[in-house]
């Protein structure tokens, strides 16, 4: 097949992440897979890396019109079989310009648990609709979405290499005496970041080898850097900013926690686990999709220090815990929850949804 996706984010989360993974394990399947987005969009920059053919467009706007018509003459001179859309702004732009070009095959992917903005760029506009998550696919349907025309594709994640020795202690200046929880998270409100400093300051004090990592950027980040060091907590509560060496951070630490406010279902979650942390995440979305409470992980309700206080306690004071937990949470890849698990999904459901529409490609 040839699959043109397009993304009008310029930001790089886990959407755009879910959507590089899948566009290099489609290609390695044998597909063509390119991507369309604004000239300084993150993932346009991270594909053209991978050796993506990049197409650009502004897709301001739902009525960017100059956009439209680029991207209509793009899906016809290229000849696409699926135009498949993530965003807002591309879902309207593309998507309509995929209509006009009677491109055979129009997929929305939505990536979040928020309210939806424009019921048409999930029922008129695409022919149908992924969900990365059973709670985001139920979200739709209740929202107008034909139960028919929905399904669930979860995030999937490549199986991690070993990390040998991580150096994230010694970046930091701690021994193997320290213990240490991370959290791998865009800094903006709604992951979390402040109920995770006021659920640990009361920690800090009465354990004193206690570490937290805090690793991403994003728009909250001036603030919450403000925040711990304010308190003067700055040596406990280490601020990373963006990176990419995300298995290391795992690896030099003891346990994973993100106190999520709402979550589609947790690609950090995925990673973690198949990295053999122990993890603690919030009863909300797409979570309990991942973890079970006390069986491959801890779950505390969102917007609760107090309760998630009393989690990461049992982290730290029952290493017969941390054990447990990490020996089942290793089994996620098990379940489904790999890039080649999302790849297969993906093309068996374009097929599927071509052959229904009459293409025999």
């Amino acid at each position: 097949m040839k699959i043109l996706h397009s993304e009008s984010s310029k930001g790089w989360g886990g959407q755009e992440i879910r959507t590089l993974k899948e566009m290099v394990a489609m290609r390695e399947c044998g597909h063509t897979v390119e991507l369309i987005c604004p000239r300084d969009a993150r993932i346009g920059l991270r594909c053209a890396e991978h050796g993506f053919t990049v197409h650009h467009a502004r897709m301001r706007s739902g009525g960017d019109m100059h956009s439209m018509l680029h991207i209509k003459a793009l899906l016809r001179h290229r000849a696409f079989d699926v135009l498949n859309t993530h965003s807002g702004h591309d879902s309207l732009v593309a998507g309509s310009a995929a209509r006009l070009a009677r491109t055979p095959l129009i997929v929305r992917t939505r990536h979040l648990a928020l309210p939806i903005s424009s019921l048409a760029t999930y029922t008129w506009i695409p022919h149908r609709v992924i969900a990365v998550s059973h709670y985001v696919r139920r979200y739709l349907i209740s929202a107008g979405v034909a139960e028919k025309r929905v399904q669930t594709i979860h995030d999937g994640i490549v199986k991690p290499e070993p990390v040998a020795h991580s150096t994230l202690r010694a970046e930091l200046g701690l021994g193997n005496d320290a213990l240490i929880a991370c959290m791998v998270a865009i800094m903006r409100d709604e992951k979390g970041h402040e109920d995770l400093i006021a659920a640990v300051r009361p920690l800090l004090e009465s354990h004193p080898d206690f570490h937290v990592v805090m690793a991403g950027d994003g728009p909250a980040f001036e603030r919450i850097k403000g925040i711990v060091e304010g308190a003067g907590i700055a040596g406990r509560i280490h601020l990373l900013g963006f990176r990419t060496d995300v298995p290391n951070i795992f690896r030099g630490s003891d346990f994973f926690v993100l106190p999520t406010h709402q979550e589609a279902l947790g690609q950090a979650f995925i990673e973690a686990m198949a990295a053999g942390l122990p993890v603690i995440g919030t009863h909300v979305d797409g979570v309990p999709e991942l973890i079970e409470n006390d069986v491959n992980g801890l779950l505390v309700q969102p917007r609760d220090p107090v309760s998630l206080r009393a989690a990461i306690a049992r982290m730290i004071d029952e290493p017969e815990l941390r054990q447990r937990l990490r020996s089942e949470s290793l089994r996620i890849l098990e379940r489904g929850f790999t890039v080649s698990d999302m790849a297969y999904e993906t093309v068996l459901f374009y097929r599927r949804a071509l052959h229904e529409r009459g293409h025999r490609r």
